[in-house]
């Protein structure tokens, strides 16, 4: 499974508006609403939210990955966001985010939820990754993006 393959481009914002942490979350999941593959928007909601308060999905680099596994879906959901201003994410280096991937996977699928998230997190680290994302400013161009960096890993089974 490649992130290519399950981000399109109507799960992309490429100017959010948000100005916290819950509200960019929220953000993100709205895309979702009327969704078939969600059973139910609060539980995901509510399962996402639940987890960030364990600790922080602001993994660094300007980047956040707030992630959850519910059976309120009935297929792995993602959606990424670039804020038009950075955001306190209470993220491990303490520096604030402007790229927040979203993803929402099942109970039963913990293998590919894990690899997803280091795939992710692998993509995310890399400046000129980041760079390119910065410099983009429509949905179309973010996709792009990972699609092209996307070529660089092996196929996610």
């Amino acid at each position: 499974m490649k992130i290519s393959e399950i981000l399109t481009q109507e799960f992309i914002i490429p100017g959010m508006q948000s100005s916290s942490k819950d509200d960019a979350i929220l953000e993100l999941l709205n895309l979702f609403k009327g969704d078939p593959r969600v059973k139910d928007i609060e539980l995901v909601q509510n399962a996402v939210l639940e987890r960030e308060s364990i600790m922080s999905t602001g993994v660094g680099k300007g980047f956040a990955i707030p992630h959850a596994k519910t059976n309120a879906i009935s297929d792995i959901i993602v959606a990424f966001g670039k804020l038009k201003e950075p955001i306190d994410f209470k993220s491990l280096d303490e520096q604030p985010v402007s790229f927040i991937f979203l993803l929402v996977g099942m109970e039963s699928s913990v293998g590919p939820h894990i690899k997803l998230l280091s795939r992710i997190s692998r993509m995310m680290n890399k400046d000129e990754f980041r760079e390119g994302l910065l410099n983009s400013s429509t949905a179309e161009e973010i996709y792009n993006l990972f699609l092209e960096e996307e070529k660089n890993y092996l196929e996610i089974n």
